[in-house]
């Protein structure tokens, strides 16, 4: 991803901060950004004679606003997300999408040959959104049929998918899906909870591959099966806006209580191995960032299980309905 272009919207970020007097500005942008940082600050800075602050906390979504930071500047340019929805929280923060310029014409066309079904789902993230219909019609060239779908209201552009929102590949029924992008979460993600195949089609190193979700079905499983005789639950909350889901922990602490097990709920903004070292329970169950569970699995000092996965340890559901955990709109 290194040596490809993203288009950063620097002049419209300058006329935004012109148009609003702005004197003080934040940028938040995620890890793979963050290097580019000071250069967009610079140049700002340099067109505008506005004073830049760049955060420098980790950032996992649009789900996750630096609110610290948001409460000290005029304005707000979060990099390389949509905007999730329309909290106050917003008012005075722009998303910048980071679009990619990368060719996908190629890879595109190295999937048709290796797409098996008829419809075929195309789905991607904000970076590519631009570029299905491109894809869409190389694929009909070669007598696909083609589907991008509209998720539900976490998902601003047909086709978009999160890596806690799959919604987009539930909308229509498909044979099977192409990915464009890098990355093997989201994919995994729509495989897991469409039962269908999927092809990842990643433009940047113009590589084909299949996701294959046995691995994660075997980790997911372990931790289940460590679980299974826990008596004592943390239940992890994340304040981050996007990701707070108090009424769910509330619901699995009463979950456990009717289980007869204990549960505590467990509050704060960033949600790390080492955050949880000090608390001595059987198993933690996640109710931040879907991707903490799967991501960091085996790094926390106890079992991290999802809510899907907690209501598997309780005998509420089965183990033959494992699926991802989503945070989803309506």
């Amino acid at each position: 991803m290194e040596g490809q272009s993203f288009d950063f919207q620097v002049g419209r970020i300058v006329s935004i901060i012109r148009d609003c007097d702005a004197g003080l500005v934040g940028l938040q942008l995620p890890e793979g950004f963050k290097r580019r940082s000071p250069a967009i600050a610079k140049r700002i800075e340099d067109e505008t004679g506005a004073c830049v602050i760049i955060s420098g906390d980790p950032c996992f979504g649009a789900c996750d606003l630096d609110l610290t930071l948001l409460g000290r500047v005029d304005l707000l340019f979060h990099f390389g997300h949509a905007q999730l929805d329309d909290s106050p929280l917003v008012s005075k923060v722009y998303f910048i999408e980071a679009r990619s310029n990368a060719d996908i014409s190629e890879v595109v066309r190295q999937a048709a040959t290796q797409l098996k079904g008829h419809r075929i789902g195309l789905i991607t993230t904000v970076q590519h959104v631009h570029k299905l219909e491109d894809a869409c019609g190389i694929l009909e060239s070669g007598g696909k049929e083609c589907v991008i779908g509209m998720g539900d209201s976490k998902i601003a552009y047909p086709g978009q998918v999160l890596g806690c929102n799959f919604s987009v590949a539930r909308s229509e029924e498909c044979d099977e899906y192409l990915y464009i992008g890098s990355g093997e979460f989201h994919p995994l993600g729509v495989s897991l909870s469409t039962g269908k195949r999927v092809l990842v089609a990643d433009p940047f190193v113009n590589e084909l591959r299949e996701v294959d979700p046995s691995r994660i079905l075997r980790q997911r499983s372990a931790v289940i099966a460590k679980s299974l005789d826990a008596n004592t639950f943390g239940i992890v909350v994340s304040s981050k806006p996007g990701q707070e889901r108090m009424e769910l922990a509330g619901e699995l602490k009463a979950l456990a209580i009717k289980h007869e097990k204990q549960a505590h709920i467990l509050f704060m903004d960033l949600v790390t191995p080492d955050q949880l070292l000090q608390f001595k329970v059987d198993a933690f169950v996640n109710t931040a960032c879907p991707r903490l569970a799967i991501d960091e699995v085996g790094r926390f000092n106890a079992p991290m299980l999802t809510p899907q996965e907690f209501e598997i340890v309780l005998g509420e559901k089965q183990w033959e309905n494992l699926v991802f955990d989503e945070i989803t709109g309506e």
